[in-house]
C-alpha cells in the first residue's frame, strides 16, 4: 500500500509519467523509498485499473509517454492511506545480524565488519546534509510551504538518527580495539555517552 500512497502524493502535486515520477522519487524521497522504473510503472497499472489515477490520451515526446493525474477517487485514498495509523514495521536490519552472530569472527575480522559499516553511515550522512543544505537553500522558491516543511522533516529524522548510530559505532569499534566486552551502562546508552 506504501507503493500506492507515494505514488499518489507525486501525482497529487501534479501529473506526470512514469518517467518523470521515477525522478522524482530519485529527487526527492529516494533516501528512505527507493523505486525502480518497472515498479513505478506496475503501479501506474494497478492504480489506472483501480480508477485511482487516469492516463492522458496520447503520449508526448520521443518515447511516447503518457502522463497520470490522480483522480478524485486517488485522491480520497490518499487522504486515506495518509489519515491512517501504519502497522508496525518489520525492522530487519541484516548489518545487526553480522553483529549478533560477529563472535563466529576474530576480533579483526569483526572490527572490520563494523569499521565498513561505520565508514558506510558517515558517507551516508554526509550526503544527507548535503541534501538538506540544498534543500534549505531552495526554500525561498517552494511554492508551497507546508509541503516545503514536511518533505524536509523526512531528512530531519534520518540526520536526527546519524550521530547516535555513530557513537555508538564508534564506541563498538574502540571496545573491540581494547578487547573491552563489558556492556555498555544504560545510562551511556540512554544519554548518548558512548565512548
Amino acid at each position: 500500500m506504501a507503493a500506492t500512497g507515494v505514488t499518489l502524493g507525486f501525482l497529487a502535486y501534479t501529473p506526470l509519467s512514469g518517467y518523470d515520477l521515477k525522478k522524482a522519487f530519485d529527487g526527492s524521497v529516494q533516501h528512505f523509498w527507493p523505486a525502480d522504473q518497472s515498479q513505478i510503472y506496475r503501479t501506474l497499472a494497478q492504480l489506472a485499473a483501480e480508477g485511482l489515477v487516469e492516463r492522458a490520451a496520447g503520449g508526448e515526446g520521443p518515447r511516447d509517454r503518457h502522463t497520470y493525474a490522480i483522480t478524485d477517487d486517488g485522491q480520497a485514498e490518499l487522504r486515506r492511506w495518509l489519515a491512517t495509523p501504519l502497522p508496525p514495521q518489520d525492522d530487519r536490519n541484516p548489518f545487526l545480524i553480522q553483529v549478533f552472530f560477529a563472535a563466529n569472527l576474530d576480533a579483526e575480522e569483526a572490527l572490520a565488519v563494523i569499521e565498513q559499516h561505520r565508514t558506510q553511515i558517515r558517507a551516508q550522512a554526509a550526503l544527507f546534509t548535503a541534501l538538506y543544505e540544498h534543500a534549505l537553500a531552495q526554500r525561498a522558491a517552494a511554492p508551497n510551504p507546508q509541503a516545503y516543511f514536511f518533505s524536509l522533516l523526512t531528512l530531519e529524522y534520518v540526520l536526527s538518527l546519524a550521530p547516535g548510530y555513530l557513537r555508538w559505532l564508534d564506541s563498538a569499534v574502540d571496545r573491540i580495539r581494547h578487547g573491552d566486552y563489558k556492556p555498555a551502562s544504560l545510562s551511556q546508552l540512554i544519554e548518548g555517552e558512548m565512548k
